[in-house]
């Protein structure tokens, strides 16, 4: 089901032209009209869902078999040294268009991306506390 004032609703759809990498029943895969490096690719489902929280797991599984398919054709085809999948949920964690979508961002030595997360030291101790919080 499409949401009619949804951005990426209209570009999954074909109603906003775009630079359609590939594109099935479920899914079509976009370059970024604001890329990080160069191939900078998002993977739009057809269907509108929010978040990841939104999306049925049959489509977590089609999505990330897509994103390994299309990771592993743009590395041969574009030469990148790495590879980054990134997927935001909420506008904390840097989600802007609320539409589930998956970030496909090759990487290339030296391309001036940070997108390294900035690590912390917890005890042990307050380790096993987040465990139980998460796992009862």
């Amino acid at each position: 089901m499409k949401k009619d004032d949804c951005i990426f609703c209209k570009i999954a759809n074909g109603e906003i032209p775009s630079n359609t990498l590939y594109e099935d029943e479920s899914f079509r895969v976009i370059l970024d009209v604001g890329p990080a490096t160069k191939g900078h690719a998002l993977i739009l489902p057809r269907e509108h869902f929010a978040n990841l929280y939104e999306l049925p797991e049959d489509w977590c599984q089609k999505a990330f078999l897509l994103a390994k398919r299309m990771a592993a054709r743009m590395t041969e085809r574009l030469g990148c040294d790495g590879f980054n999948l990134l997927q935001n949920n909420g506008e904390v964690a840097g989600q802007t268009v609320h539409h589930f979508h998956v970030h496909l961002i090759p990487r290339y030595k030296d391309d001036g991306q940070e997108l390294e997360m900035k690590k912390s030291s917890p005890s042990q101790e307050e380790l096993a506390k987040v465990r139980e919080e998460i796992c009862g």
